[in-house]
């Protein structure tokens, strides 16, 4: 356990909140968050339902990373305004900072089903999201009607036992061929539960158009494309286990030592884990980073498979995306520095990142940036894929872009519209993928000869 700062999380983010304002916020002073006082006596947090808040005032990045630190996740940026998801004791953190909260309406149906029901499926007005074994049965229809060109892994077990699967789309897809792999990653946060359709519909679409969509066909003929659906099964049950939303986030996980239950996934990959004030170090809060880098056992299952697409010394997956809602952003590494450029990121990385990531995002009308331009995180899965595989790794913030248009639960009609916005994208960055410095000219430079070129 860390050591803990003494006079405890007031004067702690009291200290950030002067800094934030004084000057950028550096990567060390968010470090040390003690656990909050309901954690102190030894009350859990995990019965309380944390609610959604606009939080205004906070037109600086340095800003936000303080209000970050308080372990509350931040959902939205709009200019000054922010949106946050805390429960009762980071929402006090956070007014204790002066900050001025104001909660937003819960979603329909939240806190309205008893606790000992036992539903296991989403509310009323929801019922097209899958549950878990919904979408089992679909990928494994899918892989039945088309093993030609899909096939099913299970890489892992989550917390609670559920498979975690990879799913490759490919023309020989028996084969382990010399072409570009692209990875896409869904549902690390439990509560986004529009990830997992969007993978739902990129098998659809790659299996149902493969032979009469020229670009879908030429894809699959020279790619081999890698769909995770389901990084967080435990959490999303969990989510709707009541028959009405949790708004959980992490992992089911316990922690030792604490009544405190999960980790947040997208703090816990093992780079630059910890380092920079961009998680929190109390299990109870949103952004927890787990005990220690890739500890929660989904981050190994996928960290595990990664690596193992290493082949004599190269790593075969040349692109990414980790789908997440809401925000409508396409984002890119890294998270943990608020630099452009420098270790890990040279100017030509930066610039090809940038290139295909507007790109993609003029198509899908999300808004582009480099992650840390919003506020500082560290041990996120993009700077991972990064920094320690050097794959091109963006996130997608998918709809709807304001806590206004349904946040975290739209309902599910807008499904179909909404993941089918992201096919142009999708298949940019997979023409991209054999040379992802093409984008800034750069192609001879950095791809020719390689057998990746295509």
């Amino acid at each position: 356990m860390r050591p803990r700062i003494p006079g405890g999380r007031r004067t702690v983010l009291a200290a950030l909140l002067s800094l934030a304002l004084a000057a950028p916020l550096t990567a060390q002073a968010a470090q040390g968050s003690p656990t909050t006082e309901a954690a102190a006596s030894g009350t859990s947090r995990a019965t309380e339902r944390p609610h959604q808040y606009e939080v205004t005032g906070l037109a600086t990045r340095a800003a936000r990373t303080v209000l970050a630190a308080t372990g509350a996740s931040i959902d939205e940026v709009h200019g000054g305004k922010v949106v946050i998801t805390a429960d009762p004791a980071q929402a006090k953190a956070a007014r204790q900072l002066g900050y001025r909260l104001r909660q937003l309406p819960d979603p329909p149906g939240a806190g309205k089903g008893s606790s000992s029901t036992r539903v296991k499926d989403f509310p009323e007005g929801y019922t097209g999201y899958h549950t878990y074994a919904e979408e089992t049965k679909e990928i494994d229809g899918l892989v039945a009607k088309y093993p030609d060109i899909l096939s099913k892994q299970v890489i892992g077990k989550s917390h609670e036992g559920r498979d975690i699967l990879a799913l490759k789309l490919s023309k020989n897809v028996k084969k382990d061929e010399k072409e570009p792999e692209v990875l896409f990653t869904h549902h690390q946060h439990a509560r986004e539960h529009l990830t997992v359709e969007m993978a739902l519909y990129l098998l659809n679409e790659f299996t149902s158009k493969y032979g009469s969509d020229d670009r879908i066909t030429k894809m699959l003929d020279s790619r081999e494309i890698w769909i995770l659906p389901n990084l967080n099964p435990d959490g999303g049950e969990y989510d709707i286990a009541s028959g009405d939303f949790a708004m959980w986030r992490k992992n089911r996980q316990p922690n030792d030592g604490s009544s405190e239950v999960g980790t947040d996934l997208n703090r816990n990959w093992d780079y630059k884990w910890g380092c920079c004030g961009g998680s929190s170090d109390d299990p109870g809060d949103e952004t927890y980073r787990g005990a220690s880098a890739a500890s929660a056992p989904e981050v190994k299952v996928v960290s595990d498979f990664v690596r193992g697409r290493n082949v004599g010394g190269k790593q075969q997956i040349t692109a990414a995306i980790d789908f997440h809602t809401y925000s409508e952003l396409v984002l890119w590494p890294f998270g943990w520095t608020d630099a452009d450029t420098g270790e890990g990121m040279t100017q030509d990385d930066h610039d090809a990142f940038a290139a295909v990531g507007k790109g993609m995002a003029k198509s899908n009308g999300y808004t582009p940036e480099q992650s840390s331009d919003l506020y500082i995180t560290d041990g996120s899965i993009d700077d991972w894929l990064w920094g320690d595989q050097k794959i091109f790794a963006y996130t997608f913030e998918m709809y709807p872009s304001s806590a206004g248009d349904g946040g975290f639960y739209p309902r599910d009609s807008v499904i179909p519209k909404e993941t089918s916005r992201n096919r142009d994208a999708v298949l940019q960055l997979l023409e991209n993928s054999d040379c992802m410095y093409r984008s800034i000219g750069k192609e001879d430079q950095y791809c020719k000869g390689s057998k990746h070129q295509q």
